[in-house]
């Protein structure tokens, strides 16, 4: 019987003191399928959606065991691996490991790269309890015999489809290869592609299975539109987007995807001298530039924050009103993680996404990936009705459906007629595709209708 409260799962009571502090009451659709499986030692294949509680979810059972069996550990050893795809998603996890283990007795450690490795070392020499890692510096430092995986009971691979999209698959395997045999493994991922499902028959054991969405979906409260523009009219429709995020009074924050590094580093400037606070986060910027960055964004001081995919996982930000893809990216997985920063934990969030004539093979890949067509917004200065026309005649070919431009897009609701996310005509609501601007809600369009003829690139 699936539990319907954290009071009802068999945790430490440790686990259950920081649960009421935190004010946790009712666990989520993943976390209640999982925590009981996780506690009867099962191996798990957990497919959830980016912002459902995976890592309490897998958290908790490890602390619960840890708390009931103590044991000391040997130098350089670990009861307890978590393979994370990048720093930030390392930081993230060791962060909810130290917010739940508050009451617990553990020792814990990071290791990833963009760092010095002496403190790594040194926290190693001891052993640990838990051991957070990514895949490159786990490696070097296990080649440098600073790290011994020999002693590992659990062992969590988390955003395995980031992981592999990021060529760390072989990475993934030989660290595998050096786990002790007798371990309880447990494998999370956004989305289960063939060659993720194959990875897993190599690593779990009789595994449960955990799916809390179809593959591959969308966060449901997100709402999505498509902008349909040349790439030179980008920057001018940001900023007017920008600028109506500014009038909101919750969800203040945006994130800002480009492709390149150097994109967004371009980007997030042109921002600055246009009047709106952003910084840029990349593969580029030391570990530290990137905390400062993520920490000064969380604080709304810099609102803006512009991105690579880097930046796709592992920031967990609940005041992210608005995600904008300036940028497609050519992965359509991505597209679902990166809106994915939006909209988190019973939160609405708005996702726009610009699409130049180069980029329209990379939208019809990404509404075949999501199974759903994406309701295009036009009523802007900048809109280009005749690539519109011909990504619907491509898409149209593949046998989807219209789904009608959105001349609306009020955040409160509005009147219907416009295309919702399914490609079907949408009444009002929330998130309404409909005409108006919304009631008091963030309104992203003209005053008027308009027609849908090549609007000039100023206003």
């Amino acid at each position: 019987m699936t539990p319907t409260s954290f009071e009802a799962l068999p945790l430490a009571a440790p686990l259950h003191r920081v649960l009421r502090e935190l004010e946790y009451t009712t666990p989520s659709p993943v976390q209640a399928q999982a925590i009981p499986l996780l506690l009867q030692g099962r191996d798990i294949l957990g497919c959830a959606q980016t912002g459902t509680g995976k890592t309490a979810s897998f958290a908790l059972p490890i602390l619960h065991a840890l708390h009931e069996n103590p044991k000391q550990m040997r130098p350089k050893t670990c009861r307890t691996l978590v393979l994370a795809p990048t720093r930030e998603l390392a930081g993230q996890v060791g962060k909810s490991f130290s917010t739940y283990g508050a009451h617990i007795r553990f020792k814990q450690t990071l290791i990833y790269g963009g760092v010095g490795q002496n403190p790594q070392i040194s926290a190693m020499r001891g052993g640990v309890d838990v051991l957070v890692a990514t895949p490159g510096r786990l490696l070097d430092l296990i080649d440098q015999r600073c790290v011994d995986l020999s002693a590992v009971e659990f062992f969590v691979l988390d955003e395995v489809d980031r992981m592999l999209d990021m060529g760390f698959h072989r990475d993934v395997k030989r660290i595998v290869s050096l786990l002790p045999a007798k371990r309880q493994s447990l494998f999370f991922s956004a989305t289960l592609a063939p060659n993720i499902v194959e990875l897993a028959q190599m690593i779990l054991q009789n595994p449960a299975r955990v799916s809390i969405a179809p593959e591959t979906t969308t966060a449901e409260r997100v709402d999505q539109k498509v902008c349909f523009v040349d790439r030179e009219n980008k920057k001018p429709l940001l900023e007017l987007l920008l600028a109506q995020q500014a009038k909101a009074e919750i969800g203040k924050l945006t994130i800002v995807f480009s492709r390149t590094k150097h994109g967004a580093n371009k980007l997030a400037k042109a921002l600055c001298v246009a009047g709106f606070p952003a910084d840029a986060i990349h593969g580029n910027k030391s570990q530290a530039q990137r905390e400062k960055a993520l920490e000064k964004f969380k604080k709304g001081l810099t609102p803006v924050l512009v991105a690579t995919d880097v930046a796709a996982r592992g920031v967990d930000v609940k005041d992210v009103g608005l995600v904008v893809n300036y940028d497609l990216p050519n992965e359509p997985e991505a597209y679902v993680h990166r809106i994915g920063r939006t909209g988190r934990a019973g939160a609405e969030g708005l996702a726009v996404s610009f699409c130049a004539e180069d980029e329209r093979e990379f939208l019809r890949e990404i509404e075949k990936v999501i199974k759903a067509v994406i309701p295009r917004w036009d009523d802007h200065a900048w809109h280009d009705e005749s690539l519109a026309d011909r990504h619907l005649r491509m898409r149209t070919g593949g046998g989807m459906v219209q789904g009608g431009g959105n001349r609306g897009g009020g955040r409160q609701g509005g009147g219907g007629g416009g295309g919702n996310r399914s490609g079907n005509g949408g009444g009002g609501g929330r998130y309404s595709s409909g005409g108006g601007t919304g009631g008091e809600g963030r309104d992203y369009s003209n005053a008027s209708r308009g027609n849908n003829r090549r609007r000039p690139a100023s206003r």
